[in-house]
């Protein structure tokens, strides 16, 4: 959530920007701002987020290093990254098993770009949470 209560959203397919902008007027919601583009360009605000998440897409990012220096740029230093994805387990269902990433792979990916990894969770049979907030000279 960004500032006076926005929220950001980007996606590279414009038919699902549609659909989320199409619910949110339907729910009456008007603190939306939506942007058709690559997750790699897109930065709304600076030092503005209190959350920046990701929901099952980490695995998709062709330059997830600058995804992940955005969402840093983006958030307040008391804000929190969350990356929800899906277990490196066979399923079926999901992305194909050779391109998810394990916990412990997506931590590691996510504390190399300056954050402090502050839990990791189950969240349910398929998926796991990552919570980190950015590092500081004290952290």
């Amino acid at each position: 959530m960004g500032p006076n209560g926005r929220v950001y959203g980007v996606d590279v397919d414009a038919e699902a920007i549609d659909v989320i902008r199409s619910k949110a007027s339907k729910a009456g919601l008007d603190n939306l701002t939506l942007k058709v583009g690559s997750a790699e360009e897109a930065l709304f605000c600076e030092d503005c987020a209190d959350i920046v998440f990701f929901g099952i897409v980490l695995h998709d990012f062709d330059r997830v290093d600058k995804v992940l220096m955005n969402a840093r740029r983006m958030l307040k230093p008391s804000g929190r990254l969350a990356d929800l994805d899906w277990k490196k387990e066979p399923m079926p269902f999901g992305p194909p098993l050779q391109i998810r990433l394990s916990e412990k792979e997506a931590a590691d990916i996510i504390e190399k770009a300056s954050f402090k990894i502050e839990s990791v969770k189950a969240i349910g049979q398929y998926n796991y949470l990552i919570v980190a907030r950015p590092k500081t000279t004290n952290s």
